[in-house]
């Protein structure tokens, strides 16, 4: 019979090196309290042995857990995972965050929140007491959810806001909407629109005030109106629809449209086949978020490219340095947006 290998732990090291768990447990933390040669001598125990380090012996100096809790909107991420119409946030969201952890040694947790829920207070309670995290993640709408916010400030965690400029509490980090919305809405000026219309999104989440007030912003340096142009969505596919067709069954009807997500966008495209119109020779549509799905759109679709991971990793970066005593950014960290140019954006007709 084959000897089963037996797993190396923190006892092995502590019993090669001639040092106590707690020791060892100093030099895998790079606490800076343990004399240099004392960290060659257990190194060269763990070089030897062959020792990973698990989250157990990490968590032995019992000053932090090495664990970074996101949350993440229980209702609309289940929605999409069930209709298998995922926008790929969770999934940019856990890149950013999962490799920045790896590079301190920290892992990441995901949790799902539900804002509307009466027990959400409970639930966070709940999930801080037994994972104990460094830090937690939160995504819009939680971000400037009052009571996960004070809750958060109340034990005392580090936590980055995403997508949020209230920076009293936290540590906020934004995507640019603004600028976003206004250079969306710059793009389809540039190819000669003039009655460029946007569909929002829902107004808890404050990023879509950003994104409208770019486009209200754009138009007015060029001195063009909004009136009768601006529809009010919630990120699905059918507020979309509603919202396509309010504007595009006007007589005097746009002749391009920016939407505030990737679903809305699609749905643009749909009406406007309906209509028989032909995208982008009679309509032009920009999106915001850039998921992998609009690259295979029939046109692909121009979109705004969030930073999701890009913006994860830096909060992941800067919960870490909150633990370690430095002091948060003064303001709201900026993450610009990019922009990809596809097929269903061009001049107007005539």
């Amino acid at each position: 019979m084959a000897r089963v290998r037996q797993a190396v732990t923190i006892k092995h090291v502590a019993a090669d090196a001639g040092v106590s768990l707690q020791t060892v447990s100093r030099v895998i933390n790079k606490e800076p309290n343990v004399r240099p040669q004392m960290q060659e001598r257990v190194q060269a125990s763990i070089d030897k042995l062959g020792y990973v380090p698990s989250l157990a012996a990490q968590r032995m100096s019992g000053s932090r857990s090495y664990l970074i809790l996101a949350l993440n909107d229980r209702e609309r991420t289940i929605a999409d995972w069930r209709a298998r119409e995922g926008s790929d946030w969770v999934d940019q969201m856990l890149l950013g965050g999962m490799l920045k952890c790896a590079e301190f040694g920290y892992r990441m947790m995901f949790e799902l929140v539900d804002t509307h829920n009466d027990h959400v207070e409970r639930e966070l309670t709940a999930a801080i007491t037994a994972l104990q995290p460094d830090g937690v993640i939160l995504t819009p709408p939680h971000s400037d959810n009052p009571l996960i916010v004070s809750l958060l400030d109340k034990h005392k965690i580090p936590f980055a806001r995403i997508g949020s400029a209230g920076w009293a509490v936290g540590i906020p980090l934004t995507m640019g909407d603004e600028q976003a919305g206004a250079d969306a809405t710059q793009h389809l000026i540039d190819l000669g629109h003039e009655k460029v219309a946007f569909i929002s999104g829902p107004d808890e989440y404050i990023l879509s005030s950003w994104r409208k007030t770019g486009w209200q912003r754009a138009m007015a340096d060029f001195g063009y109106s909004t009136d009768n142009l601006l529809a009010n969505g919630d990120f699905s596919f059918e507020s979309g629809r509603e919202s396509a067709l309010q504007l595009l069954d006007k007589a005097a009807r746009p002749t391009a449209i920016v939407a505030s997500n990737d679903q809305m966008a699609l749905a643009c495209l749909e009406v406007a086949r309906e209509k028989g119109l032909i995208v982008p020779d009679d309509l032009s549509v920009v999106s915001f978020d850039n998921t992998p799905i609009v690259a295979l759109s029939d046109p692909p679709l121009t979109a705004v490219d969030q930073p999701i991971a890009e913006t994860t990793s830096q909060a992941v970066e800067l919960i870490i340095a909150a633990k370690n005593g430095n002091e948060k950014p003064d303001g709201p960290i900026v993450v610009p947006a990019g922009f990809v140019v596809r097929s269903s954006t061009a001049p107007p007709r005539g």
